[in-house]
């Protein structure tokens, strides 16, 4: 889907960082104390802010929520490999055009039939005005409906990396100068300036001219209690010791040379699976479920269950604990490695 929009209140602007920090918490999201600093600035500055890290990290919920929270509507392209012009800018509707040169033909063939030449005739059908490249026949799309909206917006440029440099070049005039040049037309200036958010998920090297025109933050994982707080607040009914022990095992296949390391929602999903479960996911057929709802690869799976098994054993002989206790279980593995590395010392 090219774009999605939500429905706007009445926008609001956010005078402190505290007062932004409690308007996504009233929408679910949790920020980081320096990424709310920096959401800040680009609000106050008027600048696109890119926002790069691992994909599952929050950046795109982050824009939806900023949305939500400042009463602006959503204005979102989700970049894709071969995003063209047509599908990020403008496109005219042809259909609409053939069919109003359709309707105006017999009228011009009456005009041009004064003409006494060929000449004659061409020179007065290019004087003639058929209306067909005007506003009316302009297709907008995100980039271009986020400069000619009248009401302020979030635009959401999604997975940037996806696209290729060129594509980055079409968006420098809208990211640097919030307008859009239409040749036919002129040059669309914004009638409300939008929050621009840009989000990569590092799969390539951005061009330095997109970077020099946005602030930049890093965006990473978070903490461990700062992922409880959030899975807590997305899945309420999950006990907190549940919680624990599932953010416990997503950080620790974390460590592992994953293809994909398991992203919050996907922990947010496991948390709830394993409140579902009855006995929090600690059986062992009920530990491999939780293993498939956060690990997305069949090479991935396989490591995690050898690391996994791997710690179970070296629990077991290195501790005087009984096979099957909490150190050997999946929920278990960060406490088998912590154990592990306190022995060592």
């Amino acid at each position: 889907m090219i774009t999605s929009t939500t429905t706007a209140t009445e926008p609001k602007a956010f005078d402190t960082v505290e007062e932004l920090s409690a308007g996504l918490a009233d929408q679910g999201y949790l920020i980081d104390d320096e990424l709310a600093v920096v959401v800040h600035l680009a609000t106050l500055l008027d600048r696109p802010l890119l926002l790069e890290g691992p994909a599952g990290v929050g950046k795109t919920e982050l824009a939806k929520s900023l949305a939500v929270a400042a009463g602006r509507e959503l204005i979102r392209l989700q970049c894709y490999e071969g995003l063209d012009e047509a599908r990020a800018l403008y496109e005219w509707d042809y259909a609409r055009q053939l069919l109003h040169v359709q309707m105006l033909r017999d009228r011009i063939s009456g005009e041009l039939a004064v003409e006494s030449s060929l000449a004659g005739a061409s020179k007065a059908l290019a004087r003639t005005d058929v209306g067909v490249y005007t506003e009316d026949f302009l297709v907008p799309r995100p980039l271009l409906a986020a400069i000619t909206s009248t009401v302020p917006t979030v635009l959401l440029v999604d997975e940037i990396d996806r696209t290729d440099e060129a594509m980055e070049a079409v968006m420098l005039e809208v990211l640097a100068e919030r307008q859009v040049t239409v040749p036919e037309l002129g040059t669309f200036v914004a009638r409300s300036v939008p929050w621009v958010i840009l989000t990569s998920n590092d799969t390539r090297e951005l061009s330095p001219a997109l970077k020099r025109r946005c602030l930049h933050f890093q965006v990473d994982y978070p903490d461990a209690e700062r992922e409880c707080r959030i899975v807590a607040v997305r899945a309420p009914a999950v006990e907190k010791s549940v919680i624990e022990r599932v953010v416990g095992l997503a950080r620790d296949l974390r460590e592992l040379p994953l293809r994909k390391s398991p992203s919050i929602a996907e922990v947010i999903d496991a948390a709830r699976a394993a409140a579902h479960l009855g006995d929090g996911g600690q059986d062992a057929t009920h530990r491999r479920v939780l293993l498939s709802l956060l690990v997305k690869f069949g090479s991935d799976l396989d490591i995690a269950r050898r690391s996994i098994e791997t710690a179970a054993v070296q629990s077991n002989v290195q501790s005087s604990e009984p096979a099957g206790s909490g150190t050997s279980s999946a929920f278990g593995l960060g406490r088998a490695r912590s154990a592990q590395r306190a022995q060592r010392r």
